[in-house]
Formats: structure tokens, C-alpha cells, sequence
């Protein structure tokens, strides 16, 4: 007996549907309605001198061995410039995508569950001195004062998440994560603490919550209709100026309206005073 099944034998009227089948917006079909959340790894990168992602897929295949419906990766860069530090992973050629097959393959070779890779741009929480975000702010966390993006760096922005998902999908992949919480990039682009800007991206939350529509209307436009496509969500930033419920309800019906398969959401930025993240990962 797998352990979702464990689980949900513990509560079986507080989860009665949990081990059932869901068929998702596009046809993506789980075997249930586990899914396991993104956690870093430090298996992302790979290793040796070919950076090979054996453990990785080793790691994701046990989970799921364990009977979860859809895993999603650590974040993954979809350019160099949203890396979280320099040399970390990216989803950005061809030969990313060779790479990741020893993942997808493993992952499917168990049978039963599906795996999306999150893909992550850092905005102004890249410990690296090429990090860019909405505008030249530094995060009280960070290390570097980031450039601010021009409109056409925004847009060549879009145009990166929408490649490294194709990107994905070549390299086996179920479905991507676009991760919208947290404080990376696309949440500093919704919230006025962070975007201090008076063109098209910035100013109005129409302007500010342009950047996640576009991205995911890029990634629905790129992949196939039945290839998974999360948005995450930050529910409540637990930051000064951060977003409003309505401004979060407004922004999950439009990425919904985009193209959203599913809207998987999170709270606090990692600079919030407030502790929300646990850093160990269960061994196994």
C-alpha cells in the first residue's frame, strides 16, 4: 500500500476524494489528488563534469513510488539572469532538456504519477550580480542592488518562460510550475514594495499583474493543450505593501482565463518577518 494510501486510510471522510482520478482542464488525466509541492533539493544542478541528474531522478522516482498524483521540481532558471546564484539550473537549450530526460524517464518508468519542473526566475533575491528585477531595489535579504528591466527585457522575460516550458515538455516533463509567490520576479512585479514603475508594467494593478497574465499566456501558447500548466499563487505575501485579496482573487481569475491548469498557492516572501519555510528535506 503506497503512503498517500496510508494517509488517506488515517482521515477517509475528511479526504473522500483524495485517491480518486481527476481529469484536468485540457485532458490531463492524475491518478489522484496528491500533489507534492516544490522543495529545493540541491540535486538540481546535477553532478560530475556531464552535471548528470541521476539522484534527481532517483529522488523523484521514490516519491513516486509512494503514490502521489503530480510531483513538481525545485525552481529552475528559464535564463540565466533569473539563476538564484551563479551556475544554477537552467531550462534554456536543448541540451538542458537532454539532460532532464534521465529524470522524466525515471519518473515514468515507475508508472502512475506525473512531474512538472517549476520554473523560477529570481528577480532580486539572485545571489548573483547580474539579478534584475521591476526596479533597482535590493531585497533586505539579498546581496545585490538589481537592474531594473527595460519594457523590452520584460518582454524578451515572457518570451523565456514560454521557451523553457516547450523546452519541458521536449524534455518529458508532464507540466510546469510558473512560480508567481514567494518575492521572486513575478511577485515583485505585482506589488507596489518592490515596483516603483510608471510604464506599462507598473503603476495600476492592471499594469503590475501584466507580467503573470502574459507569461502564462505565452506558456499556454507554446505547449500542448493537455500539458499541465500551474500557476503559484501568493495567497498572503506578509510583507508591507504587498497584495490585497482582491488584487489575489483578480489575479487567480486572470491567469485562470490565460490558460492556468491549476493554481497551487503559497504565503510570505522569504523576507517576511514572519517564518513560513522549512530548509531540510526527509532523506529517502
Amino acid at each position: 500500500q503506497s503512503w498517500v494510501a496510508r494517509f488517506a486510510s488515517t482521515m477517509p471522510s475528511a479526504y473522500p476524494r483524495l485517491l480518486q482520478p481527476i481529469t484536468l482542464r485540457g485532458g490531463a488525466v492524475l491518478r489522484n489528488r496528491a500533489l507534492m509541492g516544490s522543495m529545493h533539493t540541491g540535486l538540481e544542478e546535477g553532478e560530475g563534469w556531464g552535471h548528470s541528474l541521476e539522484k534527481m531522478g532517483a529522488f523523484f522516482a521514490e516519491r513516486a513510488r509512494g503514490g502521489v498524483g503530480l510531483m513538481v521540481t525545485g525552481g529552475i532558471a528559464p535564463n540565466a539572469a533569473g539563476r538564484v546564484a551563479p551556475f544554477a539550473a537552467t531550462m534554456a537549450s536543448s541540451s538542458d532538456a537532454r539532460r532532464h530526460r534521465t529524470v522524466t524517464e525515471m519518473v515514468h518508468e515507475v508508472g502512475g504519477a506525473k512531474i512538472a519542473m517549476q520554473l523560477l526566475h529570481a528577480g532580486r533575491y539572485a545571489y548573483q550580480p547580474s539579478a534584475v528585477a521591476p526596479s533597482a531595489k535590493k531585497a533586505p535579504i539579498g546581496w545585490f542592488t538589481p537592474h531594473a528591466l527595460s519594457s523590452a527585457q520584460v518582454e524578451a522575460t515572457i518570451g523565456d518562460f514560454a521557451a523553457a516550458a516547450a523546452l519541458a515538455q521536449e524534455a518529458g516533463y508532464d507540466g510546469v510550475e510558473v512560480m508567481g509567490s514567494e518575492g521572486y520576479l513575478i511577485n515583485q512585479f505585482l506589488v507596489t514594495r518592490t515596483n516603483h514603475r510608471s510604464d506599462a508594467w507598473g503603476g495600476s494593478f492592471a499594469n503590475r499583474m501584466r507580467l503573470p497574465v502574459e507569461i502564462v499566456r505565452a506558456v499556454r501558447g507554446a505547449v500542448s493543450a493537455d500539458f499541465i500548466l500551474i500557476f503559484r499563487l501568493s495567497m498572503l505575501d506578509l510583507v508591507r505593501d504587498g497584495s490585497s485579496w482582491e488584487e489575489v482573487v483578480e489575479l487567480a481569475q486572470a491567469v485562470e482565463e490565460a490558460g492556468a491548469t491549476i493554481i497551487n498557492t503559497g504565503i510570505g516572501w522569504h523576507e517576511a518577518r514572519v517564518p513560513t519555510i522549512a530548509t531540510s528535506v526527509p532523506r529517502g
